[in-house]
């Protein structure tokens, strides 16, 4: 499919290239032509002045005052050059079509709509963003990852949980941090930037992974109690309190917080990101898999009601929850709504 697209973009590109330069072309033959117009204008004018300075010297030169004064009363001075007219060349315009094209036609390579390529039986292939078209790597999965997947979950995020300013999309498998906000918040909604999974999990192992535009995120699991309300000058509450506990990721480094304090980590590099929580131990631990699987931190905790996975992003970050074709439901897992506060 990948080849397919590429293939599909180059020919429209290359159609899109000869357009571009042919239009580009025609404007430069516009905007020259009327350069030229404008040349030649100015070049009358200064003929017609040079005319006028050559009349005026010859009758200067005249003796006979009569001579002198009709003469004088003939004389036209040339007409005051008009202000010049711009060549018409507006590079916003000329590139403004060329950049929404291009935007267009890298939707062929990154179409948001199209069904995801069915898996080869050969291959072992990672966990997909889906319904993301584009084809996950191939890749030599570690011992430790490839038993994490015995487990794996496939979660959605809840739009009722989500701030104003979150937008959900691809069957609420991917979250994006925006501007402008959406209409009124629900009754659920963070006040926060944050937003909540559909499932909880109350007892059993669960794994799920999480692909990152970029720093500046939070991943973590929360009772349902954990507050919507803006409490404090935190930008979220995710580990905050004894309700939830958090792995915050920002550019020079990594924090694991929990009940109101942190723990500083090394600076995590890739984007895919693994979450692992054991009930039946008490450890919710976080893997970094790029280029291969890293522990990063692991609570120690007895959990003794139903955790929700939970996230925080900064503007202009996105979140995808990556999914398995083979993943299966687990007794464990509930899908119903949480408690306010």
């Amino acid at each position: 499919m990948v080849s397919a697209k590429f293939s599909c973009l180059l020919q429209a590109l290359e159609m899109r290239r000869i357009s571009a330069l042919r239009d580009i072309e025609v404007a430069k033959t516009q905007a020259l032509a009327q350069v030229r117009d404008e040349e030649q204008r100015i070049q009358g004018h200064l003929e017609a002045a040079a005319h006028s300075d050559r009349r005026i010297r010859d009758l200067l030169e005249h003796s006979d005052d009569q001579t002198f004064f009709q003469e004088s009363q003939l004389l036209v001075p040339p007409g005051p050059l008009e202000p010049l007219t711009p060549p018409q060349w507006d590079e916003d315009q000329q590139l403004g079509g060329l950049k929404e094209s291009l935007s267009q036609l890298c939707g062929l390579l990154l179409d948001k709509e199209g069904p995801p390529e069915a898996p080869t039986e050969t291959a072992d292939l990672g966990p997909m963003e889906a319904p993301d078209p584009r084809a996950p790597v191939l890749s030599l999965i570690c011992p430790l990852r490839r038993k994490l997947w015995q487990n794996y979950r496939n979660l959605t995020f809840d739009p009722d949980s989500a701030n104003r300013h979150l937008y959900l999309s691809r069957q609420d498998q991917q979250v994006k941090h925006c501007l402008k906000p959406r209409g009124l918040a629900g009754p659920g909604s963070f006040e926060l930037w944050q937003v909540q999974c559909a499932q909880s999990f109350q007892s059993g192992r669960h794994y799920w992974e999480v692909r990152t535009s970029s720093h500046s995120v939070t991943l973590g699991v929360a009772y349902p109690e954990l507050t919507r309300r803006k409490q404090g000058a935190h930008t979220d509450n995710i580990g905050r309190g004894p309700h939830s506990w958090g792995l915050c990721i920002q550019e020079e480094g990594a924090q694991a917080w929990h009940n109101g304090e942190a723990r500083r980590l090394p600076a995590v590099s890739g984007k895919l990101l693994g979450v692992d929580l054991d009930l039946v131990s008490g450890c919710l631990t976080f893997y970094s898999l790029e280029p291969e699987a890293q522990l990063l931190h692991t609570f120690h905790a007895i959990f003794t009601r139903p955790l929700y996975p939970i996230f925080w992003l900064l503007e202009g970050r996105t979140l995808t929850l990556c999914h398995r074709p083979e993943a299966k439901p687990h007794p464990g897992l509930q899908e119903e709504a949480s408690g306010l506060s």
